[in-house]
Parts: structure tokens; sequence; C-alpha cells
């Protein structure tokens, strides 16, 4: 290990700072600690080297001694293990060590079980109609989450009598575990066995509740659902999720919104948009029409000469914006329909109004120069 680079082994520019050193070493024991990589001789051995790499720079005197002369003696993994490294300055990095040895370290993780803990978040899927999205609406919702027993109020034990501190882990909930690993002898806190971490024991377990202090309940909650909501939309409840343990807070709950579509309209963010049919004539001449829109139907007039394919505008006729007096438009989409199947005096009149304008209408019987029956545009409208 001497002939090697301790800054190029924590991958850090020499003159580095000593936070940045010891950033740099909790990133790379994370990543080659040997819990995390079992059976890996390599990562096992880049562990021991960055380690001791560590143990050299983050001391001053045996830092100064290695820049100077390139070795620093007595350094090293040795019998120290971690060479008395604090690792609950290093913003949680106990805590991985806790997942690796089934505890935490030392003075790192105690009472952390039998402390205030927040209720679980829950989540509902709500169904909602077009319109009750729309216009919003009052729902009545039905969830099944853990409380706190009432009949003890969270406690475990019969009314009358009162929970008792563990004798095991003296109400700590935790117990101290000497573990001996390759790399030295490691202090890490588990679960009490006897109160399960609680760092209490029942000895009259409450009836409700069997002793534990949580049972399961179904409760029916109402939600108010804003006009202007839409599919993936997450309305939170606070405060109404499972309870706390400890006395902790209750979580939250948050109801996913599912909107059906129209039969009618078409949403795009808060406009909508629609269809309306009209024939040739009313698009050459112009026609006032009757428009459904979410308030009821609205007169609007098409004007003459308008081409299948063209979109009016409804202004304010769409969709509240959430919590908010705005809303979108409407678009209304004219199509105009062209007959499959005309009478004679249909056609005639469309003979004379091509005549009128100048066109002339060729009969499909009528043989062309190069004595074929070609039939014009108009006569497949005819149908001829």
């Amino acid at each position: 290990m001497a002939s090697k680079d301790y800054y190029e082994v924590l991958e850090i520019q020499k003159g580095a700072s000593d936070d940045e050193i010891k950033k740099a070493f909790r990133k790379l024991a994370i990543k080659y600690h040997p819990d995390k990589n079992q059976g890996n001789a390599e990562a096992e051995e880049k562990f021991k080297e960055i380690n001791e790499a560590y143990q050299v720079l983050s001391d001053p005197q045996k830092k100064a001694q290695y820049d100077q002369f390139g070795t620093a003696d007595g350094a090293g993994f040795g019998q120290g293990g971690f060479g008395g490294f604090d690792f609950s300055e290093m913003g949680g990095f106990g805590d991985i060590f806790e997942s690796f040895f089934g505890g935490g370290f030392s003075g790192n993780a105690g009472g952390r079980r039998n402390a205030p803990r927040e209720g679980n978040d829950m989540e509902y899927t709500l169904h909602l109609t077009f319109e009750e999205a729309i216009f919003g609406v009052e729902k009545e919702i039905s969830v099944t989450r853990t409380e706190n027993c009432d009949t003890c109020h969270g406690s475990g034990a019969k009314p009358g009598t009162s929970p008792k501190t563990c004798t095991r882990c003296n109400g700590s909930g935790q117990i101290r575990v000497e573990r001996r690993t390759p790399l030295g002898s490691f202090v890490s806190t588990s679960a009490c066995d006897v109160c399960g971490g609680t760092g209490k024991t029942v000895d009259t377990p409450c009836p409700d509740c069997k002793g534990k202090g949580r049972v399961r309940k179904n409760r029916k909650i109402k939600v108010n659902i804003p006009a202007g909501v839409d599919t993936n939309n997450v309305i939170p409840l606070r405060g109404q999720g499972e309870h706390g343990v400890n006395g902790g807070p209750p979580g939250d709950l948050y109801i996913k919104i599912v909107v059906a579509p129209s039969k009618v309209y078409t949403r795009k963010g808060f406009d909508l948009y629609i269809d309306e049919h009209i024939s040739m004539a009313a698009a050459a001449l112009g026609v006032e029409i009757k428009v459904p829109t979410v308030d009821g139907e609205v007169k609007y007039t098409v004007p003459a000469g308008t081409q299948s394919g063209t979109l009016f505008r409804l202004k304010n006729k769409g969709v509240h914006r959430v919590n908010s007096t705005v809303r979108g438009d409407q678009y209304v989409k004219v199509i105009v329909d062209i007959p499959k199947n005309l009478n004679e005096q249909q056609k005639e009149a469309l003979r004379l109004f091509m005549e009128a304008s100048g066109e002339t209408h060729t009969n499909s019987n009528e043989k062309h120069k190069d004595g074929k029956g070609k039939k014009s545009f108009m006569d497949k409208i005819f149908g001829e």
C-alpha cells in the first residue's frame, strides 16, 4: 500500500480540504463496504485501501509527513477498525451501517424505535363522471386505516392497568450487540426481542387490540372535489392517513382522481371541443345553429361560405380552472356533410347552381373525345 497514492485512492486532488477528504471517504466507504459487496474480495481490498488512506490524510501530523516523504509510519487499517472516525458527523452515514449490520452504532440509534413516528400516508382512487369533474362535487369515501385503540388509547394495556418498562432493554427499546468481522469489532444495536423495540411490556393486554395499541378501522370521509379536476389530479387530505406511533402525528390521505370520458365533448386541459355537422347549403348560405355547452345550449351563427373543418371559439364556455373563476373555452369544429343520395329536384337545383357559376355538368352517360365515360366531381355527388 505504501507505493500507492492516497489522494488517488480517495479520488481527490492533493491539497484537498479536511471536509473534501471526509466526503470522499464517506462516498467510497459506502460504495465498497464488504457487507454491501459480500463475497467480492476486490471490494474488500478496496475498502481497506480507502480506510488506510483516510486515516493518514485525516490526521494532520500523518498527512504532513505523507505529503513530505510519501509515507506515514504506523498508518494502516490495523486493529483500530475505523481509527476513531465519528460516523455521527457524516449526516446519516451511521444509518447506512445500521442496514449493513442489522442495527445502529453505539450512541447513534438509541431510543430511535420508541420515539414518536408519523403515521403512514394512504392513497385512494376516486372515479368521477365527466359532469362531476366539470362542476365539482362532494363525495363520501370509505377507507380502512390503522388507528390508535380507543379503549386503551394506544397503550396496549387493559383499562385500569399500564405498561411497564422493559427489564431487558431498560426502556430503550434496543439492545447492544457486538459483532466481530474481518474488519474489526463493531458494536451495533438491534430491536429488543422482549418488547419488540417499544421499551414497554404489557402484563394485562387490552381486550380490543390484544395489547398492540392499534387497530384497523373503516372510516367514512367526506371529500369536496373542486370544479375543473381531471384524471391524475391528486387532492391531499392532511391528517387523514394512518395514525402515528408513540404519539406521532397522523399521515395524509391522497385522493387520486380518475374522470370518465364524455360522450359529447373532448377535453384538452381546460378547453372543450365538439363537432357540429351542417349541410352544404347551410355552409354556403350561412345558418344559425344551437350548440350544446356544459352550461346549456347557446345559439351561434355560422357565416356564409364556411368551409368544412373550420373551428369557432365560444369564449369562457370551457372548464373552470381549479380553485379559480377563470374558465377555458369551447371550440366548435364545423363539419360540412356531403349528401350521398339526392332526389331529382336536388340534383336539378345543383345543376342550375353549376350553370350559374359557369361550370358544366357532364352526364356520366356522355362519352368524352377519348371515348371513355369519365365521371365528373358532380356526377360522383349525384350518384349517377
